[in-house]
């Protein structure tokens, strides 16, 4: 437990700092002056200051922040011979302000396409047909059937490495049809599977029962599919356009997923459940570390996607909520009532915050 909520703390993060680094970098870049780059929200834990810019530790890890000079109402106020009011937010062209603002969505995408590259290049779990077989492959546990001998026992993902009968015969044929073959042979007598679990070995007794099967219900079995699986490898540039289509089809498919929820909000039709908060993310991102690090790349670059999207969502307090604002002033040619936009934003967050805990209340929920 503790170490997948550090491992999850530790995914969040490196989200956090890379979509938090996106708005710092092109802040500087574009003349801009940065006051603090924050990971987590107040109350502050610590900060070290390094020129102009005080870079800090926060209690709640649920984000982080960049504070760019003249964002704030006060600054917003600064007086004529502030001799940075040239760099504030504010006072710098639009397509810069826009630059910033879409930067640390740009910085997840690309940070997803990185992660899918290094997936493919590590190699991606394929299956293949019996007949395909060759060097390498492997007996994966595809799916474990409710109520089984195996049900809470292995995980899907698993790998079977060997099959020991009780009379000592050992299955050499690791292929999903040879091990059904084994299983019918033996009958109701125990078999000792060796099951690879997140690189760890480890040996699992099980007796065959009959009735699992809906096709063949006489016949014994231990409650598992079976797949033959292949570790491919790619070479860099065919990942890297691998990972492209893998970024592009992630992003699609979250888009349309976020949108069916919103619409359902819209309707009242939104099913919350399906939505997981931090709780509910800790637990998945142990379970993908389980498989292997490519799965757990893999739920990373997903995670990264998913926040790229929400965080381009007009909603106050959020990336997309001022980008919109923007937008309106570039429209109406006149500047948002800086009051208006504090006051906007911190409903916004507010919100945010009373979902978060709606979500995370469910999580707990599903716990028990």
């Amino acid at each position: 437990m503790i170490t997948t909520v550090l491992l999850f703390l530790a995914v969040l993060f490196v989200l956090v700092l890379v979509h938090e680094w996106g708005h710092y970098i092109t802040a500087k870049k574009t003349g801009m002056r940065v006051d603090e780059f924050g990971i987590g929200f107040p109350p502050r834990l610590f900060g070290v200051k390094r020129g102009e810019t005080e870079y800090t530790l926060n209690a709640l890890p649920l984000g982080g922040f960049v504070r760019i000079y003249g964002e704030s109402l006060v600054h917003d106020e600064a007086e004529e011979h502030d001799p940075d009011k040239a760099r504030a937010l504010w006072a710098r062209p639009k397509w810069a302000q826009a630059l910033v603002l879409v930067a640390g969505v740009v910085m997840n995408v690309l940070l997803a396409f990185v992660l899918y590259t290094a997936v493919f290049m590590i190699g991606v779990p394929t299956p293949i047909l019996e007949s395909e077989a060759r060097s390498g492959a492997e007996l994966y546990i595809a799916s474990v059937v409710p109520e089984s001998p195996l049900a809470g026992v292995v995980m899907p993902g698993s790998v079977v490495t060997a099959v020991v009968a009780q009379d000592g015969s050992v299955l050499t044929d690791l292929t999903p049809s040879a091990f059904s073959a084994f299983v019918g042979t033996y009958g109701a007598k125990p078999l000792l599977l060796s099951i690879r679990e997140g690189g760890e070995e480890r040996e699992v007794s099980v007796t065959p029962q009959t009735g699992l099967i809906t096709d063949a219900p006489e016949r014994p079995a231990v409650g598992v599919a079976l797949s033959l699986v292949i570790i491919e490898r790619q070479g860099l540039l065919t990942a890297l356009g691998s990972a492209g289509r893998a970024t592009v089809e992630g992003l699609s498919a979250i888009v349309v997923g976020i949108g069916a929820l919103l619409g359902g909000a819209v309707t009242g039709t939104a099913d919350l459940s399906q939505v997981a908060g931090p709780v509910g993310i800790a637990g998945m991102v142990g379970d993908a570390a389980a498989f292997g690090m490519t799965a757990l790349l893999s739920f990373v670059a997903i995670i990264s996607l998913n926040l790229a999207v929400v965080n381009m969502l007009p909603f106050p307090a959020l990336d997309g909520g001022r980008l919109l604002l923007l937008l309106g002033e570039v429209v109406f040619r006149r500047p948002v009532s800086a009051l208006w936009t504090y006051r906007l934003n911190a409903a916004g967050f507010i919100l945010l915050m009373i979902f978060m805990v709606i979500v995370t209340y469910n999580d707990i929920l599903r716990l028990f």
